[in-house]
C-alpha cells in the first residue's frame, strides 16, 4: 500500500461533530491514482489525464508500460508501506481512514513583490508628526563593517508561489463514493491547485 495519494484542492466549509462542535476542513479531491511505475525509492503514481495533444511520445510510451491508454496529467512518487502495488494498479481515498494523521504538500498561492510589512510582518514606521518612513524596511546593513548586505537579510521581494509543506492535519472523513478527503485546517495552495496527501510518518510539530 502506498502512503499517499494526488489530489486536488476543491476549497473550505465547515462539518459539525457529534457534540456540535464546528471544525474547518479542507475539501481535497484524491484520486483515484493509477500505478505508473514501481521503484526502488517508492511507487510512482498518476493523477488526471493529459490530452493525447499535450503529451509527448516519452510520456505516452511511459504510461504505456502501465497499461494507460492516457498520460497523467501529474506524476509523484511515494513511499511504500508493506507489499508494492502492481503498475496499472488503482489506489483510492480509502487508504485514509477518520482520526489519522497526515501532512499535505503544495505550492502557496503567488503574491508578487511585496514589501516587508507584508512579506516578513514587520511593523512600520510611525504614522504621524511628519514621519515618511511608513513602510520602509529600514537600515538594512552597517556602513563601515562588513559594508555589505548580510545573506539572508529580510527585504522586500517575491512572495509565495514555493513549495510548502503543511504537517499534523487530521483527517476528519473519508467519502470514498465521490473519492473526498475531508482534512481539518487549511493547506497550502489556491483553489484546484494540485496537492499530495501523504500519511503522518511521525510526531509532528503541533504535538
Amino acid at each position: 500500500m502506498t502512503s499517499g495519494l494526488i489530489g486536488r484542492k476543491l476549497g473550505m466549509t465547515r462539518v459539525f461533530s457529534d457534540d456540535g462542535t464546528a471544525v474547518p476542513v479542507t475539501i481535497i479531491e484524491a484520486g483515484p491514482c493509477r500505478v505508473v511505475q514501481v521503484r526502488e525509492d517508492g511507487v510512482q503514481l498518476g493523477f488526471g489525464a493529459r490530452r493525447k495533444q499535450r503529451a509527448n511520445r516519452a510520456e505516452l510510451g511511459h504510461a504505456k508500460k502501465a497499461g494507460l491508454d492516457v498520460a497523467p496529467q501529474v506524476l509523484r512518487v511515494f513511499a511504500v508501506n508493506g507489499d508494492a502495488p502492481a503498475p496499472g494498479a488503482e489506489v483510492k481515498v480509502d487508504i485514509f481512514a477518520p482520526g489519522e494523521r497526515v501532512k499535505v504538500t503544495g505550492t502557496t498561492k503567488g503574491r508578487g513583490f511585496q514589501g516587508v510589512v507584508k512579506r516578513h510582518g514587520f511593523a512600520g514606521g510611525p504614522a504621524t508628526h511628519g514621519n515618511t518612513r511608513h513602510r520602509k524596511p529600514g537600515s538594512i546593513s552597517p556602513g563601515t563593517d562588513p559594508s555589505r548586505v548580510i545573506k539572508g537579510k529580510r527585504m522586500p521581494g517575491h512572495m509565495g508561489a514555493a513549495r510548502h509543506t503543511e504537517l499534523g492535519l487530521t483527517v476528519v472523513r473519508v467519502d470514498a463514493e465521490r473519492n473526498l478527503l475531508f482534512v481539518r485546517g487549511a493547506i497550502p495552495g489556491a483553489r484546484n491547485g494540485i496537492v499530495t496527501v501523504a500519511k503522518q510518518g511521525g510526531p509532528s510539530r503541533h504535538d
